[in-house]
């Protein structure tokens, strides 16, 4: 039976670029996981072997590294147009280029005021520690006219003590959980949100400024929303994003629901009622899954469902 060469692309991923830029005795950092796939005019290179229109994924890597030097790094963002408007006007034959990025946040080492002088200084402005917080995450994909940018982040720990509830669910003869009135609600976020911008004549948003405000607006939204679900805080935190971020279309959650169990602690004659301050097991799987887009009024949905490798 005849066969015919689908989907395909080929790239250099994971390309680790940690760029370090001098202000006198100052030193920022910036520390990125860049990815790079192409697309275009590869069907001989199917078919036959020709590697006549193949950039080699080696020289992709170089690429990375050499416009780090070269353009610096901005933003994930910024850094992604430079990269994919660079291999789609380049090269006749890439037609498409998609650059995945994912951002590693360090912040300075303060120093105690005990003393400093034994290392020469007074204040020392080049030692960092990494963040165990979120990664920022960014895609950015170019086809020679057309951009599209969905940025958004991973492994965002968040915690409500109280000010959630769950209950008036549906039961059957396999449900066994109790209504709560009074829980912990936990989560790992994950979200894609999706800019409006697609074309070089259209104004380029502040992209550092805008993942800091949506970063704030979704926190914010979590911690002032009284949560019968996870689901309408999922809702709550894509439209505080959007209403307040005109330049953010569409954003996708994936929220797993860090299930927080109330201890039995009767046998050794104790109560845990949450009014007194309760002991919980935390319990890392299973765990429920909540997924959800949230878009401006008369847009089209764009991220893909599954985010896995977003």
């Amino acid at each position: 039976m005849p066969t015919i060469l689908g989907q395909n692309q080929y790239g250099k991923a994971e390309n680790r670029v940690v760029r370090i830029t001098r202000d006198g005795d100052t030193h920022h950092i910036k520390d990125l996981n860049v990815s790079v796939a192409l697309s275009g005019e590869m069907d001989d290179v199917h078919y036959s072997g020709s590697n006549a229109h193949v950039l080699p994924t080696d020289t992709t890597k170089n690429t990375v590294f050499a416009f780090a030097k070269e353009h610096g790094i901005e933003s994930a963002e910024q850094f992604g147009i430079h990269l994919a408007r660079h291999f789609v006007t380049s090269q006749e034959p890439i037609k498409t280029a998609r650059i995945r990025i994912e951002e590693y946040a360090w912040e300075r080492i303060a120093t105690s005021d005990a003393n400093s002088r034994f290392i020469g200084s007074d204040e020392v402005k080049h030692s960092f520690v990494r963040k165990n917080q979120e990664i920022r995450t960014a895609q950015i994909t170019f086809d020679g006219e057309k951009w599209q940018v969905i940025s958004g982040l991973k492994d965002l720990t968040v915690m409500n003590s109280t000010n959630s509830e769950f209950w008036g669910y549906v039961k059957d003869k396999y449900t066994t959980l109790k209504e709560a009135y009074d829980r912990i609600l936990a989560t790992d976020v994950s979200a894609r949100w999706r800019y409006n911008w697609t074309s070089d004549e259209q104004r380029v948003p502040n992209w550092e400024k805008s993942y800091e405000q949506a970063r704030k607006h979704m926190l914010h939204a979590f911690a002032e929303t009284y949560s019968l679900s996870l689901q309408q805080t999922l809702y709550q935190m894509g439209s505080r994003i959007i209403n307040n971020r005109s330049e953010i279309d569409e954003i996708r959650f994936s929220l797993p629901n860090n299930h927080h169990f109330l201890v039995d602690l009767e046998p050794f004659g104790l109560k845990n009622d949450t009014a007194d301050g309760a002991v919980y097991f935390a319990a890392d799987r299973p765990y429920g899954l909540i997924e959800g887009t949230v878009l401006r009024d008369g847009v089209e949905p764009q991220i893909p469902v599954d985010m896995t490798n977003l």
